[in-house]
């Protein structure tokens, strides 16, 4: 049986093929099939209120075949399959991604402060696609605080020691060594931390940061154990710092080669996908590309 494709969303911008290029690395790490897809949008006007997906006219894709000329020479090797559609992307991007093991777009940002912003089409595929989705955004996004790094790739993964995400530590495990990379991981704790005792009345915490921070550390290493166990070679570095979470991961996006976030679980009350606060920062302010990992199905 053969792998599942990696698909690259393409519509013709600088965003797109930037994307374009790091999906073509990423089909050749996992030996995968290449999917570029492009949807077609339809004009906001003169449309019926539902939009369907279909074939585009007879007149060609001239967006697949400046795709195709660009991939004659930079994917020899890989198979590679062209498809078009036209429909509303952020309704179609999630769906292509049903048979994929991976779906990889460009950020589109709109100007001024807004090109930090991540596009529509971007943040519903990160929200509501079944594989992962890998988001690469436009170079020279700044990082105004940086994390101590030692030189060499590095993929990062954020890790919530109160709920842990297991779909992500085993995709930033996979992803690490496809690089024969570190792992760098992140896990963040509140501090000063404080609770609610009494109505109005705040007390703080019996111990002091650094039992904090060690119990932070203990968690996130037993955590990580089961997957250093299948891969004992990788090394994963364990950070455990104080702060925002998105704080800390978007500080060591610079110079990274991957950040990965997890994407929540549907719950009872809100059974509509999410992708959570942290997610959504990391999207919208990592230097490095960003994958986010849906949750593992619940059995």
């Amino acid at each position: 049986m053969s792998a599942a494709p990696v698909i690259a969303a393409a519509d013709g911008s600088d965003d797109s093929l930037r994307a374009l290029d790091w999906a073509v690395q990423a089909a050749r790490q996992r030996d995968a099939p290449l999917r570029v897809v492009h949807v077609r949008q339809y004009a906001a006007w003169g449309q019926p209120d539902v939009l369907v997906a279909g074939e585009p006219d007879e007149g060609g894709d001239p967006v697949l075949d400046e795709v195709r000329d660009r991939l004659s020479t930079g994917a020899v090797g890989l198979t590679v399959e062209y498809v078009a559609m036209e429909g509303a992307p952020s309704a179609l991007l999630p769906e292509v991604g049903a048979d994929a093991q991976l779906l990889v777009l460009g950020s589109r940002g709109r100007g001024g402060f807004a090109s930090l912003l991540l596009g529509s089409s971007g943040m519903a595929a990160a929200r509501d696609a079944a594989c992962p989705v890998v988001v690469v955004p436009r170079p020279g996004r700044e990082v105004h605080e940086e994390l101590p790094a030692e030189p060499g790739p590095r993929v990062v993964v954020g890790l919530n020691v109160d709920s842990p995400d297991d779909a992500a530590l085993a995709f930033a495990f996979a992803e690490a060594a496809r690089r024969g990379a570190r792992l760098q991981v992140l896990a963040a704790y509140p501090w000063p931390a404080q609770s609610w005792f009494a109505a109005g009345e705040l007390v703080p915490p019996a111990g002091g940061q650094d039992e904090v921070e060690q119990e932070t550390r203990t968690l996130a290493e037993g955590f990580l154990a089961p997957h250093l166990e299948d891969r004992p070679d990788l090394r994963a570095d364990v950070l455990a710092l104080p702060g925002d979470a998105a704080g800390l991961l978007v500080s060591a996006s610079k110079d990274a080669a991957l950040v990965v976030v997890g994407r929540h679980r549907r719950r009872l009350l809100a059974p509509a996908r999410m992708m959570g606060s942290v997610t959504h920062a990391v999207l919208l302010h990592a230097a490095a590309p960003i994958a986010v990992v849906p949750p593992a199905p619940q059995e």
